[in-house]
């Protein structure tokens, strides 16, 4: 599969970048773990995959993204991502 050109790659980070989404139902098994969950998209990278953050400690390159993924548009579902819920951060409140 070729790398998507830069200019695309941009694009794509100015579309999707700081969006909360969700995975869609039934859109691919290895992503049923994250099935309720409301993600964060960290950035595009240069292969074309979004790295999502679900809040749970890592980050998750995710290929075809735009076939695998929805954004969160209602409110109160935005409100379900909790940023200070991962290890992520400068001082992770989790951090005993």
């Amino acid at each position: 599969m070729p790398f998507p050109s830069k200019a695309a790659v941009d694009d794509l980070k100015r579309a999707w970048t700081d969006k909360r989404v969700r995975v869609k139902p039934d859109a691919r098994p290895e992503l049923a773990r994250f099935a309720g969950r409301v993600g964060r998209v960290v950035t595009v990278s240069y292969s074309g995959r979004a790295v999502v953050d679900f809040a749970d400690g890592a980050w998750y390159d995710i290929p075809d993204f735009a076939d695998a993924l929805d954004v969160v548009t209602d409110e109160a579902e935005v409100g379900q991502y909790d940023a200070t819920a991962n290890s992520a951060q400068k001082l992770p409140a989790r951090q005993g």
